[in-house]
């Protein structure tokens, strides 16, 4: 086995976890033990999410440097036109792809009846840090600017998420969304065991969770510093709030958009997700804090296999769907 469950964690992972672990994970050479090949983004995607939903319309779109997968409701649009949700994937910055995460995605386009616009952003190493930023910003740009008339958006409604490092994008795509010329109003973002803080370390003085959870399954400490110096390989970059969104001047904090944090009791993240939504909500943004007892970081992608998997991507999708009635 290339992935055993290390006896820290064993006893504290769910028992539906366990088994899916030993099949289908366990037998897989984690990608940050190869010397680095494209083609490790080929490696087989681990099973585990629930079937994909059927959309009106999947539509490709190039944009200058990157690619956007729009999923389109069936039927036509509101009047307005449609809801906006722009995801963003998860993979460290470096693996990942528009098919990422494609149930999830596909499952909001259906249930709200919103444009879920996934991006293909460019990945480390080949194009390290600030590409995806710049992809990110873009994409956001393109969908206010063109949204309407290419895809009858409602570019006044608007909401962004992600997952893992996608979260951290999405957070900082909400932030940064607040200094364009003119700005662009962001109604929410839905942050799924984001990447908060590129400084933290497995000392755990900042986030505890970084020492506790540092032989984890799914995200250990070797792993996310294998991300991390895959897109960050100037350490001096660290700590620039559009890497560690944490670090963001307060002014932009305090206006930054409602959030839903979902967080891995079994996830090195963990507390790093937490501190954020603290941080924005003790400056008075509106935020609700989740965390799943029991289940690894690659929680939402199991929802076909773990019940506990099943009632985050539920409350995430509930979190969104109310976000776009209030707005």
């Amino acid at each position: 086995m290339h992935q055993p469950i290390h006896p820290d964690v064993l006893h504290r992972l769910h028992p539906e976890y366990v088994p899916f672990h030993n099949e289908h994970i366990a037998p897989v050479v984690p990608p940050h033990t190869l010397e680095w090949h494209p083609d490790i983004r080929k490696l087989p995607v681990v099973p585990g999410s629930s079937p994909v939903v059927q959309v009106g319309a999947i539509r490709d779109i190039a944009l200058q440097n990157c690619k956007i997968r729009v999923y389109i409701p069936e039927g036509d649009p509101p009047p307005l036109g449609w809801p906006v949700f722009l995801y963003i994937h998860g993979g460290g910055w470096t693996l990942g792809s528009l098919a990422t995460q494609a149930s999830f995605a596909a499952r909001q386009c259906k249930e709200h009846r919103c444009l879920t616009i996934c991006l293909d952003y460019r990945l480390a190493p080949e194009n390290p840090y600030p590409a995806a930023v710049i992809d990110t910003v873009d994409a956001l740009k393109w969908i206010h600017q063109q949204g309407q008339s290419e895809l009858n958006a409602n570019v006044n409604k608007i909401a962004v998420g992600g997952s893992s490092s996608g979260g951290n994008l999405a957070t900082i795509v909400s932030l940064k969304a607040q200094q364009l010329d003119p700005p662009i109003p962001i109604l929410f973002q839905l942050l799924v065991v984001p990447v908060i803080d590129n400084t933290a370390t497995d000392s755990g003085d900042m986030y505890p969770s970084w020492k506790e959870m540092k032989n984890t399954v799914w995200l250990n400490t070797g792993r996310m510093m294998w991300f991390r110096h895959n897109y960050l390989p100037d350490p001096t970059t660290w700590a620039n709030w559009d890497n560690s969104p944490i670090f963001a001047p307060e002014t932009l904090l305090a206006n930054a958009p409602p959030a839903w944090v979902g967080v891995c009791e079994m996830d090195i993240l963990r507390d790093e997700g937490i501190a954020y939504g603290k941080k924005l909500g003790a400056l008075g943004v509106k935020v609700e804090i989740k965390t799943y007892e029991r289940v690894p970081h690659q929680s939402l992608g199991m929802d076909g296999v773990l019940a506990v998997s099943k009632t985050m991507v539920a409350d995430a999708t509930k979190a969104l769907g109310d976000a776009f009635k209030a707005a």
